[in-house]
């Protein structure tokens, strides 16, 4: 399988002493994709805390603001590949002679993914087994340019292709753009929300820029570049990189290939397997031909059905739930402190008053004084299932929840587009529009010819189908994090709705009031009070 082209992607330049430091402790001082190396764990994860919030590259992020820090003095001798011989000769004898895959879940890499796509991220973070964290369009704008060009991803094929001047000459103007709105919704925001009493003026120009960059983020296509930190064990990364050679989309299959390359540098014979044919071939195979089959079998069953509803689609539908789910939810909470079946706790449970059932969940739950105070798997009995009709750039946010399943369907223009009201209050409705106009008739030229990379002309504004399956733990823990005062707009008005048919249609009240953080207000500048909270910690020192 061929490596993309260094031509695809913006090569960072660094001086000789930069180089000279960055080589111990990564594994590449060129290319997207590198590992980390001899550094402390903490000094890493602050790394990847730092890099949602900032436009710099990790590798520039860690020499500008971390590398000061450290003491290297005498680092000059220090070789990851110490002890490698060793290691992988025990790792041989305990997981190819015995088969303990758990082994591999016992070596972890901490590594950049830089230039992805928005469509390759959704890729990268499908796993359960990792930690992920991705550059943020509401701290970063995105008119700054790489390498003297736009960020969004150049796919090759398409580049030598006819509609290759059409491609980069219809980013460019999107780009364009969303440059232009910027600008004018934040001077709106700006004057809307005038600066309050103690607020300083950091407080209030970060506050107002959030606003405006969550507003505008709509015009961004998918095709959008954005870094991602990753922190996963071998096990993990093997499934990952299985699923990206077995995907369609060739960007995602030429990064697995990077990524395999400075994985092999740090954790080799966790990954041995992925290139023997009766292993990862027969894996990579399955995947493949499961996901055609499929495709194949769905065309034809809805062959001749015609075009999709012209009627638009509800944000949110509540599609299953359990009618008994509250009893059943109060069984799995009573049943570790009792000595009988389930069955039989089942039946009891159905006797009980309202005032006792209302025991045994306030004994269970607790004073919750926090959001983060999470009652026990319990609550893990009982599921929803929700079908989702909402922007891109909201679902992008909700899909990096690892708990709960949740599949999407092709992004198009089909489902229309969602149009911030701030975008409009403050006059930029014109330009949106044109801008989603000319998203479509780019996606309507590339989807023909090229099916799978048509999907990176879409802007995020863009309304993409997606199920969301989850227990009432992991809705509580979503639905409270994603509601809160500070979070984009998109997702909070999803969210609550989501909180409301739980209650509403299927009747779980209970469930919905152990959710008590979820937050249903309307505030009208969402970064407002985290930003206050933020400069009170950093005037704290």
């Amino acid at each position: 399988m061929s490596v993309p082209s260094v031509a695809t992607y913006v090569r960072e330049e660094f001086s000789p002493a930069e180089t000279d430091v960055l080589r111990r402790y990564v594994t590449n001082v060129e290319g997207p994709v590198f590992a980390l190396v001899n550094l402390p764990e903490v000094v890493k994860g602050a790394l990847f805390a730092r890099y949602s919030r900032t436009h710099k590259s990790l590798r520039r992020l860690f020499l500008d603001e971390f590398v000061g820090d450290l003491d290297i003095e005498g680092d000059l001798s220090i070789d990851a590949t110490v002890g490698l011989e060793r290691a992988e000769r025990l790792y041989d004898r305990v997981f190819l002679e015995y088969g303990d895959d758990s082994v591999a879940q016992l070596g972890g890499v901490h590594l950049a993914c830089e230039q992805a796509s928005n469509i390759l991220t959704k890729v990268l973070e499908w796993g359960r087994l990792m930690s992920y964290l991705e550059q943020s369009t509401r701290y970063i704008a995105y008119d700054d340019r790489l390498g003297g060009r736009y960020r969004y991803y150049r796919d090759p094929e398409l580049l030598a292709s006819p509609l290759g001047t059409r491609y980069v000459g219809d980013m460019d103007r999107l780009f364009d753009t969303y440059a232009e709105l910027v600008p004018l919704v934040q001077e709106w925001c700006r004057q809307r929300y005038p600066k309050q009493a103690g607020d300083s003026d950091f407080v209030h120009r970060q506050s107002t820029r959030a606003k405006a960059l969550d507003a505008v983020r709509g015009v961004l296509p998918a095709a959008s570049l954005s870094n991602v930190g990753i922190y996963g064990n071998g096990q993990g990364y093997e499934a990952l990189l299985m699923r990206m050679r077995a995907h369609p989309l060739p960007e995602a299959r030429a990064y697995a290939e990077l990524m395999l390359s400075e994985l092999r540098k740090v954790i080799p014979s966790f990954l041995t397997r992925i290139d023997r044919p009766e292993r990862g071939g027969a894996w990579t195979g399955y995947l493949r031909s499961t996901r055609e089959a499929t495709a194949e079998v769905a065309a034809k069953l809805f062959a001749g059905s015609g075009p999709p509803d012209d009627e638009p689609s509800p944000e949110v539908t509540l599609v299953d739930f359990d009618p008994d789910g509250e009893d059943k939810l109060l069984t799995a909470m009573l049943y570790g402190h009792l000595d009988v079946s389930e069955v039989r706790i089942l039946d009891r449970v159905r006797e009980l008053s309202a005032a006792e059932r209302s025991a045994v969940v306030a004994a269970y739950v607790g004073e919750r004084t926090n959001r983060r105070h999470k009652p026990g798997r319990a609550l893990e009995r009982i599921s929803y299932r929700f079908d989702v009709c909402a922007d891109y750039g909201a679902f992008r946010d909700l899909q990096r929840h690892r708990m709960l399943t949740i599949e999407w369907q092709p992004l198009s223009p089909t489902h229309g587009y969602s149009l911030p009201e701030t975008v409009m209050e403050a006059g930029g409705q014109g330009r949106f529009a044109e801008a989603m106009e000319r998203s479509a008739a780019l996606y309507d030229e590339l989807e023909p010819v090229f099916p799978q990379q048509s999907s990176y002309a879409v802007s995020l504004a863009y309304r993409l189908r997606f199920s969301l399956q989850l227990n009432a733990r992991e809705a509580m823990h979503m639905l409270e994090l994603r509601t809160t005062p500070q979070g984009h707009p998109s997702y909070r008005r999803l969210c609550q709705q989501m909180h409301r048919l739980i209650a509403e249609q299927a009747g779980h009240r209970a469930v919905a009031e152990l959710m008590r953080f979820v937050d249903h207000g309307e505030p009208e500048l969402e970064r407002l009070e985290a930003e206050r909270q933020a400069e009170t910690r950093r005037l704290r020192g």
